[in-house]
């Protein structure tokens, strides 16, 4: 029997009904997610079919839209003044079961009060809601799926069983603020791709130092002294902290410098 129990209202977001379920049903199994179009076969008596699908479930997803509480009944009524209207009855046998019950607000669907709903299923406002924007749908589908793996023992062994992975663990936001609240802004084994070319700076965070991209002169990061000679007055490339570091490169400046024989600076007029 399946675990998921998918509830919808035909008139009131039905394409969402129908992705919803596809994309429970790739994490979890075909079997495991009941939608009443899909899973009741023809010739079945679907009264008992849906009751008996929904008491056997371990969660419920209500999903509404905006026209969800909207007047279509005759008289102007709401569908869920009538006790036989069956988005209501599936809510109260999950609620009378103790299933989970999660509301899936959809697009600009408004979160329930207690007034809105008959007492029956008056409970149903107080649940924990989820929302769905079909503008970031893979994202919230995804996230959806993910939560119901942790919910419940049964669901994750389900889904581990038709292939999910975990997600990965959060990473830093752009506010330099991990997600899981713990304010530490540093790199955590997060890769960023970025090509600088020219320029000296740092690189704070973890990773600390000073970076030069693609030099095209002198490079000196030491304390002692940088100029430049011709290859025949070199000495040694590097002789100690605070001494002389002599290189050969091409200067734009007003003064070149170049070493004597004997290590010396000589200052040479352009």
């Amino acid at each position: 029997m399946p675990l998921i129990f998918v509830n919808y209202r035909t008139n009131d977001e039905e394409a969402t009904a129908t992705l919803v379920e596809r994309e429970l049903s790739r994490v979890f199994g075909n079997d495991n997610v009941f939608r009443a179009s899909k899973s009741i076969r023809l010739g079945s008596r679907f009264p008992q079919e849906l009751l008996t699908a929904v008491r056997r479930s371990s969660v419920l997803l209500a999903i509404m839209g905006p026209r969800w509480l909207e007047p279509g009944g005759p008289g102007g009524r709401s569908p869920l003044e009538d006790e036989d209207d069956w988005t209501r009855r599936e809510i109260r046998e999950a609620l009378e079961t103790g299933a989970v019950v999660i509301p899936l607000l959809v697009g600009g669907a408004k979160r329930l009060r207690p007034d809105d709903l008959p007492a029956d299923i008056e409970a149903l406002a107080s649940c924990q809601y989820r929302r769905l924007s079909h503008r970031n749908a893979d994202a919230d589908l995804t996230g959806l799926a993910d939560d119901l793996v942790e919910l419940l023992p049964e669901l994750g062994a389900a889904a581990r069983s038709n292939g999910y992975r975990p997600r990965p663990a959060p990473m830093a936001d752009d506010r330099g603020t991990d997600r899981d609240g713990s304010g530490d802004a540093r790199a955590q084994a997060r890769v960023i791709k970025h090509r600088q070319r020219g320029g000296i700076g740092n690189i704070n965070g973890d990773f600390s130092g000073t970076f030069v991209s693609e030099p095209q002169g002198p490079v000196h990061t030491g304390s002692g002294h940088l100029y430049q000679a011709r290859e025949q007055y070199l000495g040694p490339r590097i002789s100690g902290d605070g001494a002389h570091v002599q290189f050969v490169g091409e200067n734009h400046g007003e003064v070149r410098q170049r070493a004597d024989r004997n290590g010396r600076p000589v200052d040479e007029e352009r």
